[in-house]
């Protein structure tokens, strides 16, 4: 018999059930093993090397799956797109009955019981020898020290109660419209409210929004993520609330037309309206709660909606005298100023509160420049909150923005005199870099 027929491997797989379809795991893979359709996420078992890179990111867990299966007989990408449900897992002895032809000697079944009992075997697994992206060798996994526990997953496939029903207490659009009356920067500011249900958040953390109806298939819409944009105690302090900051969709990434499900449903609400909700989700993108802690936000349009909820939450504490803050600074990119969300309050925020630093790439008349420009035009403040151990830096928004983010802050680190190895990789075992991008 043929060894390689025997082989057992330790297929990863993703759990359709609770998975939010935040690309997170895509974005981080190193060797391309993931890949999705309108439907599922999904992991090619040929290309998978077990990194595990797109484990600590995952803010469901969904991604944390894994089933012993013969090699031959692996799961396939087709057959993993068309589940609503993940497969149980086989025993070891339909493990072996399933591989080992009549033929095979005993010492050929003990090894591949051994091996099916042992997921641990090295030659069943492939090195975790690929290189991760430049931005996930650095961004961090763990949340600041000081940062508040974090509920996650209250509501979901595998909770007690699947979802929670919000109101739609608010809807107001924040960017402005273009002199052309341009909609493709139609960006809301939408307010939930949960009633008497517990529904506790922190800023960073994000939810699961269920469009209603039936997808292209007959089956029900999956649950769409979106992240908060208000502060632990609500859009209205002493509220149940929450805020998001969705921008309609209408065009894919390519520019061909589309029309979102999620967001234009969203956009769309008008007040009194219901929502299903999951979640909340989130262990680390969370904000440091610790007296004169900095924090630096690098953002790119709806990527603003954390930074929001941060900012406002110190700007609540500072109102209150109950909080010695540190320095908060925030780069914000968009192609023009209409585009901005919030563009008015943000221009309206206190200079000794917030140092501001807004980036337009298709300003009429003015030189493209993106965030982070502005970062290195900023160096000499930031190469001492780089070095400070009480500084947090938070990047969300758009995924092409990652590379250029730390490529500054290299280059900041260096100009300083300090090797970026160094710094970057003391910022994420300290949890001091953060990444969330789409």
């Amino acid at each position: 018999m043929d060894m390689s027929e025997t082989i057992v491997i330790k297929q990863h797989l993703i759990d359709p059930e609770i998975c939010i379809r935040c690309n997170t795991c895509e974005a981080t893979c190193p060797v391309g093993a993931v890949t999705h359709d309108d439907r599922n996420y999904v992991v090619d078992a040929d290309k998978c090397n077990h990194c595990m890179a797109c484990v600590p990111p995952c803010p469901t867990g969904s991604i944390d799956n894994w089933r012993q299966m013969p090699k031959v007989k692996a799961y396939s990408v087709a057959e993993q797109l068309t589940w609503d449900v993940l497969p149980g897992e086989l025993p070891p002895e339909a493990l072996v009955e399933s591989v080992c032809e009549p033929t095979a000697n005993a010492s050929q079944v003990d090894s591949l019981t051994e091996a099916v009992t042992d997921p641990q075997t090295s030659s069943l697994v492939a090195p975790a020898n690929a290189a991760a992206p430049k931005h996930e060798s650095f961004s961090a996994t763990l949340p600041p020290w000081s940062a508040a526990h974090a509920y996650t997953n209250l509501y979901g496939p595998k909770a007690a109660d699947k979802t929670i029903t919000a109101t739609v207490t608010g809807n107001v659009r924040v960017t402005e419209v273009g002199k052309l009356g341009n909609s493709d920067y139609d960006t809301h500011h939408i307010v939930l409210d949960f009633g008497a249900m517990p529904f506790p958040v922190l800023e960073g953390q994000s939810i699961g929004i269920i469009p209603p109806g039936l997808d292209a298939s007959g089956k029900p819409h999956h649950a769409r993520q979106y992240s908060i944009a208000s502060p632990r105690n609500g859009e209205r302090p002493g509220y149940n609330n929450v805020s998001l900051t969705i921008k309609r969709v209408l065009e894919d990434h390519d520019g061909r037309p589309v029309r979102g499900v999620a967001s234009n449903f969203m956009c769309d609400l008008n007040v009194g309206d219901m929502v299903q909700v999951m979640g909340p989700f989130g262990t680390s993108f969370l904000m440091p709660n610790h007296p004169r802690s900095n924090i630096v936000m690098i953002c790119t349009g709806t990527g603003s909606a954390p930074m929001r909820a941060m900012t406002e939450w110190r700007r609540r504490l500072r109102a209150s005298g109950k909080f010695e803050g540190g320095k908060l600074m925030l780069f914000f990119g968009a192609r023009s100023k209409e585009e901005l969300p919030y563009f008015g309050p943000l221009t309206s925020l206190p200079k000794d509160f917030i140092d501001i630093n807004l980036a337009f790439s298709r300003a009429q008349g003015q030189p493209k420049r993106y965030v982070q420009d502005l970062m290195r035009e900023r160096a000499a403040d930031l190469a001492p909150l780089l070095a400070d151990a009480n500084t947090y830096f938070y990047v969300c928004g758009l995924k092409a923005m990652e590379d250029g983010v730390i490529d500054a802050l290299s280059h900041i680190a260096k100009g300083a005199g300090h090797a970026w190895e160094s710094v970057g990789a003391a910022m994420k075992r300290e949890g001091r870099l953060h990444f969330e991008t789409y």
